[in-house]
């Protein structure tokens, strides 16, 4: 019996190597928006702190200006942390999101590949098939016409 050759296997082995490839990178980035949402994360929290601190201050007894005007600092200074933070945050949202869509396209590449070598391998077994039933056909004959000849 043949054997199965899918003539652009070779592209299919490309179209794999370039989804691995892109979930790789999609991992990365993926990672990399999760380390900066926790940067966000970790300057809200501490402008929290700031808030508590400053609300701890004007509740005390003998009020200490210079403590909560450096309070009120550090708390606009978390601001614009947070404000610049979470640009950076969109960038990366952003970043992930080209990636997500690129692994996308590689995916439905792949599996478009993937459905054209199933097509072939279905058409190379009714080749086969129909090859077979053609030798089948050819026995037959050949073995009545022996009973034909000997009779």
């Amino acid at each position: 019996m043949a054997r199965f050759v899918y003539r652009m296997q070779s592209v299919l082995n490309i179209k794999q190597q370039t989804e691995n490839q892109t979930k790789m990178e999609f991992a990365l980035a993926q990672n990399e928006l999760n380390q900066q949402l926790d940067i966000l994360d970790e300057y809200v929290k501490r402008k929290e702190r700031y808030l508590r601190e400053a609300e701890e201050l004007r509740n005390e007894d003998s009020l200490k200006l210079q403590d909560i005007l450096d309070n009120q600092y550090a708390t606009a200074q978390m601001d614009v942390m947070i404000k610049q933070q979470s640009m950076v945050v969109k960038q990366y949202e952003e970043r992930v999101e080209k990636v997500r869509v690129k692994l996308t396209r590689n995916v439905q590449e792949r599996k478009m590949q993937e459905s054209l070598r199933e097509r072939a391998f279905a058409e190379f077994l009714e080749e086969q098939k129909q090859e077979e039933a053609k030798e089948n056909d050819q026995r037959s004959s050949f073995t009545y016409a022996q009973r034909q000849k000997e009779e």
